[in-house]
């Protein structure tokens, strides 16, 4: 909808005679004319309409137009609304000065000189139309930047996180590990690596076709992550091989029993559903435990150490943990 379909005109006046003579010269104007008879009744119009431009008639009983102007400039959402006061006495320097202060923009005599009116309440409209146009575009821009934040915002995530489990990808955990260990040089702590590869997900895949070795998967990445805590980082590294970085793990022996209580979760039964019927499947992990600085002091040999001590585990009965060769 366009902004002139918005524009709306209050005139004020106790006079339906004025109101009449009013009405006839603005219907030449592109805009919606709302009528008051008192300040009170424009007062109550303000609370309901936005306008373009308010005619106000001076000299009014009960509230005249000073009063009327000088509540609209109290309130925030009226302060800016343009006043043209309309009066037959406004000569003096004294009353005129009086209605610039109460908010008045400009004054119109009576009687009305058609061309003057008409011109004046034009300017104005304009001056409207282009406010909001100018707000539309504002606003315009601000989702468009909102818009551009949140896509660089999906952008960045999708580039460091794994987009079945939404789990740390292997760009992000490389990013990790290096910076725990500069930390941990830096702080003299520890940290614990867990080096995890899912036993017998192959025969899922094969027996109940990728869709449900994703589903299980998924699952997988739930558990890890109820299994740590949340400043720890729990990463997919491709497959069905994941990493979990323990931060300030200081304690082998409380590392080596997160490992343990792991390997106990994902040996619990998982539930698929497959054409529409549930079905539970079994798997289990092979973990390797390494400790920085303990078992390595670069990254690739932390990852070594852990990757070997996984493999020893799978090698030797599968489902546990087994710490890394010292």
């Amino acid at each position: 909808m366009s902004a002139n379909l918005h524009a709306k005109i209050l005139v004020v006046d106790d006079t339906p005679a004025n109101l009449l003579v009013m009405r006839r010269l603005l219907a030449k104007v592109d805009a919606q004319l709302i009528e008051a008879e008192s300040g009170a009744e424009a007062l109550a119009a303000c609370l309901d309409h936005e306008f373009a431009l308010v005619l106000l008639d001076v000299n009014m009983p009960d509230m005249d137009g000073y009063e009327v102007a000088s509540l609209l400039q109290e309130e925030a959402t009226t302060r800016q609304t343009p006043i043209i006061f309309v009066t037959a006495a406004y000569g003096d320097d004294l009353n005129r000065l009086r209605g610039y202060n109460s908010g008045a923009v400009d004054y119109i005599t009576k009687p009305i000189n058609d061309h003057i009116l008409l011109s004046k309440v034009r300017v104005f409209l304009e001056l409207y139309r282009g406010k909001r146009a100018l707000q539309a575009s504002v606003e315009e821009l601000y989702q468009l930047n909102r818009q551009l934040k949140e896509a660089q915002q999906q952008v960045q995530h999708l580039a460091h996180h794994d987009g079945l489990t939404g789990l740390a990808n292997r760009l992000l955990f490389v990013d990790r590990l290096d910076t725990a260990i500069q930390r941990t040089v830096r702080g003299g702590k520890h940290f614990a690596l867990l080096y995890i590869d899912i036993d017998g997900f192959k025969p899922v895949n094969d027996n109940h076709g990728h869709a449900i070795g994703d589903d299980l998967l998924k699952q997988i990445a739930s558990r890890l992550r109820d299994g740590v805590r949340g400043s720890d980082t729990v990463a997919r590294l491709g497959g069905d091989e994941f990493a979990i970085i323990l931060e300030e793990a200081n304690d082998l022996t409380e590392a080596h029993l997160v490992g343990i209580q792991l390997c106990q979760r994902l040996g619990l039964p998982f539930t698929v559903e497959r054409e529409g019927k549930p079905v539970q499947l079994r798997v289990g992990a092979s973990i390797g435990l390494a400790m920085f600085p303990d078992h390595g002091m670069q990254r690739d040999a932390l990852l070594s150490a852990a990757d070997e001590a996984m493999y020893r585990a799978k090698r030797s009965g599968k489902s546990q943990c087994l710490i890394a060769a010292p």
